[in-house]
């Protein structure tokens, strides 16, 4: 039981892949911050670390793709900042938050797991509605456009994913043929058993 805490259950990788993911974080927070300091107000945000090992070490994942970075972590602030000016604060309010941004985000298919920090940060440091716009949406845009740019490089990467074909029709009759429709992925034979009226 003990060697399941300590198994490393992540596939090995090329070394120049994960090079290219460190290059690529130090590249977009060098613009976040730059481009921060130009505009006069904080582009980074703690959360966006998390959502750097994502897009650009984990590109494949569906937790990484755009819609869920931008989505998850626009949510996650809206539904806190929301929370936070209209609720009284406290433990049992922010415990409640995070974990309806949780639920909500799996249910609207845009989980994120950085955005549950985005929703912590508002309920901890009580910013103002600005915060939705800077850093959250400016970051995270800059975060996403530098990892399509990055992963253009060698080793490439598809980011974003392609948008996967839908699944084939399931034959008539009732009978499936033992497919099985998973993440949108026809897993098995989806051609229709044989019958003996089919011999």
């Amino acid at each position: 039981m003990p060697r399941r805490f300590l198994h490393r259950h992540q596939p090995p990788a090329a070394a120049a892949r994960w090079l290219k993911a460190g290059l690529g974080a130090t590249v977009a927070f060098v613009l976040i911050w730059f481009l921060g300091d130009a505009a006069g107000v904080p582009f980074i945000v703690a959360p966006l670390g998390a959502s750097a090992v994502l897009v650009f070490g984990m590109p494949e994942s569906p937790l990484s793709q755009p819609a869920n970075v931008l989505g998850g972590h626009i949510v996650a602030a809206a539904i806190s900042l929301i929370v936070d000016h209209l609720a009284p604060r406290g433990p049992i309010v922010l415990a409640v938050t995070v974990g309806a941004v949780i639920a909500l985000l799996g249910l609207i298919r845009l989980t994120h797991p950085p955005a549950g920090a985005t929703a912590l940060v508002v309920m901890l440091t009580h910013p103002d509605w600005s915060f939705m716009f800077t850093p959250v949406i400016a970051g995270s845009l800059v975060l996403v456009l530098t990892a399509v740019l990055v992963h253009r490089l060698p080793p490439r990467l598809s980011y974003p994913l392609p948008i996967p074909e839908p699944p084939a029709e399931r034959p008539s009759g009732g009978e499936d043929g033992g497919a099985k429709v998973v993440f949108g992925q026809v897993i098995g034979d989806p051609r229709p058993r044989s019958t003996d009226t089919d011999r």
